[in-house]
């Protein structure tokens, strides 16, 4: 079992940055994949950033290339997500998970198999 906790979150203005952290405990990571997700109002939940845990390794989804960037701490078993210029559309709850599988391109909710319970970010204009 692996137990993840995020911070972080608020309200922000268009414009700002935040950085979540995500704390993970449990089992040891191995080859296991951390993603951050994104559900905003009404919408289904969407992969924003991912890194490899044992491998330098990361993924950023286009739509927030050049703004997010996903870092982790091995020696702290935490993870990041720098958000930097953020705007009202990025607002909505943020999620980090573990891909037992390693891989960082998963789009797939069901292939994610740890959640933590979410911090949430509102943007304002």
């Amino acid at each position: 079992q692996v137990q993840l906790a995020e911070s972080g979150g608020g309200l922000a203005q268009a414009g700002d940055s935040l950085r979540l952290s995500c704390a993970i405990s449990g089992r040891a990571l191995g080859s296991y994949a951390l993603g951050w997700f994104r559900q905003a109002p009404g919408k289904e939940r969407e992969l924003l950033a991912a890194t490899g845990w044992g491998v330098d390794r990361t993924h950023v989804v286009d739509s927030v290339k050049g703004r997010f960037t996903v870092s982790k701490d091995n020696g702290k078993n935490m993870v990041y997500l720098q958000m930097n210029s953020l705007k009202p559309d990025d607002t909505g709850l943020y999620y980090c998970a573990v891909n037992r599988y390693g891989s960082i391109w998963s789009e797939e909710i069901d292939q994610w198999d740890y959640w933590g319970q979410g911090t949430q970010v509102t943007v304002s204009s």
